[in-house]
């Protein structure tokens, strides 16, 4: 069985202040989070929706990463997206979820299977697990998370809506 699949610091972002978390477990029952992560999300304090999600929830594994690989490191992301990359770089038959384009595009060039916050939203509509997915993502939208129409419209596309 695969290890649990590592998650950077916007999807859990923007997932906790949609109220949205629960979509993680579609994809694993245990989702890694790097202390690079978790560092970056405990930095805006305790009354952080975010980090008391992050504090709060069980299945929410707070792991240390080994040392960055030179090849993420000649990429130079932040300390949470190069955290993401090591995991899935270290733990091949494992997905990353992450959202940041540079980071995206070093996963892609180095076959590190990922998806983003979107890509879980369609997953879950593929499953079944909700019932429309626009609704959705107007709920991450309203919370902060950048999509262009283009990029719903495609990506909604995808799943039939």
């Amino acid at each position: 069985m695969a290890e649990s699949p590592a998650i950077n610091t916007s999807p859990l972002i923007f997932l906790s202040k949609a109220n949205l978390i629960h979509l993680l477990q579609i994809i694993s029952p245990k989702i890694v989070v790097p202390e690079a992560v978790a560092q970056e999300i405990q930095a805006y304090g305790k009354t952080d929706i975010t980090a008391q999600t992050l504090a709060t929830i069980d299945w929410l594994m707070i792991k240390p990463m080994p040392e960055v690989p030179t090849v993420i490191q000649n990429w130079d992301l932040g300390l949470g997206e190069s955290a993401v990359l090591t995991w899935g770089y270290t733990h091949p038959e494992t997905e990353i979820i992450l959202d940041d384009l540079a980071g995206r595009r070093c996963a892609k060039t180095l076959n590190i299977p990922m998806r983003g916050t979107l890509g879980l939203v369609l997953t879950a509509k593929q499953r079944g697990e909700i019932p429309a997915a626009r609704p959705v993502v107007e709920q991450l939208r309203l919370s902060g998370m950048y999509l262009s129409n283009r990029v719903i419209d495609q990506a909604l596309a995808l799943v039939g809506e």
